[in-house]
């Protein structure tokens, strides 16, 4: 009796730790099924152009510019795969991995790569929209070109008169004048190569995105805060114009995909246009104010 009652409650037992084992099993599939699915998936940007209907903007692919829909799967947090481009079949954007400072890097050195990461998919539909941040890298590129003009544009004698009330309103109302008028035209013609030379329409969006990408390609501005403290030749800034003009060619050329020649044949001609503009109301003033 008592070696069947032992039996019984052995098989018994036995079956509990059975029943665990499949129940555990079971819950460890449907973890892992659950881990299979994806929590986040770059989409589609949609922004509207004007009055026209919604129309879909993919990301792109760094290396060739095709269009993708998805640049990388998140299975779980620090669980991503990067997708491939359909069309190149390489890795559709491997700046999602890197640090910004490699960003910074490539973008300095001109890699359209880079450029292409950076203004199509870094940049999201909120960016575009954003007036507040269009708002301060205005007023932080005209301060800057305000001190470059206020640099190169200041001659010996104005350097060193006296600081009187009314010297340093003849100076800034020079310096204004030549950045709100140089700054115009220089956009105006922007715009108008853009669309007469580069085949790219002109709407309300597509202004905001080019007048984005030229202020941001502008970054090489910022060099010029080292001139507030240390003292520099003039060259410096004609080296730092020449970097400028080069990086918003290659920004124009990422957002238009037009050729190489003719996005720089805009930029230099809205850059020397804003040139003469701002040597010729610093010399008609001159002329007036003599």
């Amino acid at each position: 009796m008592y070696w069947n009652y032992y039996r019984n409650l052995k098989r018994s037992k036995k079956i509990e730790k059975e029943e665990y084992l499949t129940s555990r099993s079971v819950a460890v599939a449907g973890r892992r099924r659950k881990l299979r699915q994806p929590s986040k998936l770059l989409c589609k940007m949609e922004i509207k152009d004007g009055n026209e209907s919604a129309k879909e903007i993919s990301f792109r692919c760094v290396q060739c510019g095709f269009s993708v829909t998805t640049l990388y799967i998140q299975y779980s947090p620090g669980n991503i795969r990067l997708m491939k481009c359909g069309n190149c079949k390489a890795i559709a954007d491997e700046y999602i991995e890197c640090e910004l400072m490699i960003l910074v890097i490539d973008l300095i050195l001109h890699k359209i790569r880079a450029y292409r990461h950076l203004f199509y998919n870094r940049f999201s539909c909120e960016t575009l929209h954003n007036e507040g941040l269009l708002w301060k890298l205005s007023l932080g590129f005209l301060i800057l070109d305000a001190y470059q003009m206020l640099v190169v544009c200041t001659t010996q004698d104005e350097k060193s008169l006296s600081a009187s009330f009314a010297s340093f309103l003849g100076l800034s109302g020079k310096v204004l004048t030549g950045v709100f008028f140089g700054n115009l035209i220089f956009l105006g013609i922007i715009l108008f190569g853009t669309r007469r030379f580069l085949n790219a329409k002109i709407g309300d969006s597509r202004c905001k995105h080019i007048l984005l990408s030229i202020l941001v390609s502008s970054y090489f501005k910022i060099f010029l805060i080292a001139m507030m403290v240390w003292e520099f030749p003039s060259s410096v800034v004609f080296i730092i114009n020449m970097f400028v003009l080069s990086s918003n060619a290659l920004a124009l050329l990422v957002i238009t995909d037009a050729v190489m020649i003719r996005c720089i044949w805009v930029c230099f001609a809205a850059h020397a246009m804003k040139f003469l503009v701002t040597q010729g109301l610093g010399a008609y003033r001159k002329l007036v104010l003599w």
